[in-house]
């Protein structure tokens, strides 16, 4: 399967979904519904997923052009960022990311919801730079970062808008692991490999047994960033 921004591959029982636009893979409404339907295909395959980008990039966030387009859009496609987000937190097989490239805002949201996270290492910037470019930290992104990130990092990363390199988002909890430029093309089936030798059953169970109280945390994010009234409260 393959859009004009999203790449499905399968093979071995693992399922590469891989973004790229040429440019920062912004997540607009389009990359998302992309993303959506390639999940779709991997939940019909019962497959493994490697999320990951292009050489050098894997998102630079939500498409600016939309956020800025009015208060009504912003708030809609958050919410599509935040319910894909929300769409890997839960679902039943592994999601593993392979970041190749600059991790940023909602692609570092994207990378919080994955169940495993490796980036390349070299030169590229992680973290979430919402209140460094003027916008209000949206509740679910506070709520999950709270949830996967280091409770000593939580305030750098979230209110500071701090950004790190691969080894210091490893320290704050973006990654867990950090692999040589030259692995990299053999990431994904080394990864598929370990997942692979997980019960399926166990593993969907525990996840989501383990997940609930954040689930219904998320959901409630999700519910009150689409309400007009507490968009602006304190």
């Amino acid at each position: 399967m393959m859009s004009d921004l999203v790449n499905y591959t399968l093979s071995g029982g693992v399922a590469t979904i891989a973004m790229d636009d040429g440019k920062a893979n912004v997540l607009s409404t389009q990359m998302i519904a992309d993303l959506e339907t390639a999940f779709d295909k991997a939940e019909s395959d019962d497959a493994i997923v490697v999320l990951t980008g292009r050489e050098g990039m894997f998102s630079g966030g939500f498409n600016l052009k939309e956020m800025q387009a009015g208060p009504k859009e912003a708030m809609v496609l958050t919410s599509k960022g935040s319910k894909l987000a929300r769409r890997i937190l839960e679902f039943s097989r592994p999601v593993i990311l392979l970041a190749t490239g600059h991790t940023i805002a909602m692609g570092a949201f994207l990378a919080l919801a994955c169940d495993y996270r490796v980036i390349v290492d070299g030169d590229y910037k992680i973290g979430l730079n919402e209140t460094l470019i003027g916008m209000t930290m949206h509740n679910f992104g506070i709520e999950l970062a709270r949830y996967r990130l280091s409770n000593v990092y939580f305030n750098r990363c979230c209110i500071n808008a701090e950004i790190f390199n691969p080894k210091g988002a490893m320290h704050a909890g973006f990654v867990d692991r950090i692999i040589p430029t030259e692995q990299a093309a053999m990431a994904a089936p080394m990864i598929g490999q370990m997942f692979g030798q997980l019960d399926a059953t166990a593993f969907k169970n525990t996840k989501r047994r383990s997940r609930k109280e954040i689930f219904a945390i998320l959901d409630q994010a999700i519910a009150d960033d689409l309400d007009p009234e507490k968009i602006h409260a304190v």
